[in-house]
């Protein structure tokens, strides 16, 4: 699961990406500006967005990444408690809001109710496509009730297209989201794994259900 954590006090930001670290991959950016450019990739599972920031703030964000289709759950946090914020922040299609000072578990668990409700993790830290089983923290991978070996850019590759089932992910997308902004790899490395894991797939019939589309990336849906 990747989480992106945008605030611009920065001893707040070390602290935040060290607590959800322990369980998620996090990418963190202390402006507006750079929140904004991170969020509209659409390649995070949940966002922990303050309101408060310099260049743009919260609500601009995401009303901005909303008009641009991006649906990834929004966790506000933030020192503005009153009545009116909630209520803006809420309609301009946030999730959930966490007054500032907080409790890490509180944290944690707020963030994992908004996977839970976007369908990116259930309550068991598993997430299921047909016969495919992956266990969130562990990493297991059960295929037809039998395990299977995967490489970790393999396991998080078929993480990502299982929670996006049913939607085209560009290659770019893809290569953002499992190799990331600073990788010294090219784009050419998804059709690369994307071809590998097509085989790892291919003695239980899944392979099929991955589908390029062609000149876009790739989809996965049923046959």
């Amino acid at each position: 699961m990747k989480i992106l954590v945008v605030e611009d006090h920065l001893p707040l930001l070390q602290t935040i990406v060290d607590i959800l670290s322990e369980e998620f991959d996090v990418e963190s950016a202390s402006t507006g500006e750079d929140g904004y450019y991170l969020a509209a990739q659409n390649i995070f599972d949940a966002i922990v967005l303050d309101v408060m920031l310099p260049e743009m703030d919260g609500f601009e964000i995401i009303q901005m990444i909303r008009k641009e289709g991006v649906k990834t759950p929004v966790l506000f946090l933030t020192a503005r408690d009153s009545l009116e914020d909630r209520v803006m922040g809420l309609n301009y299609g946030g999730d959930d809001y966490l007054v500032k000072p907080f409790q890490a578990p509180e944290l944690i668990a707020r963030v994992r109710a908004l996977l839970r409700r976007s369908g990116s993790l259930t309550t068991d830290l598993t997430i299921k496509y047909r016969g495919i089983e992956l266990g969130g923290r562990e990493k297991e991978i059960l295929i037809n009730g039998n395990p299977v070996r995967l490489t970790l850019k393999q396991y998080e590759l078929l993480e990502y297209i299982i929670q996006n089932q049913g939607s085209i992910l560009t290659r770019e997308q893809i290569y953002d989201r499992v190799w990331g902004f600073d990788s010294d790899t090219t784009i050419a490395i998804v059709e690369v794994f994307m071809h590998h894991l097509r085989k790892k797939l291919e003695p239980f019939g899944y392979h099929t259900d991955i589908k390029t589309v062609r000149g876009v990336g790739y989809i996965l849906k049923e046959k």
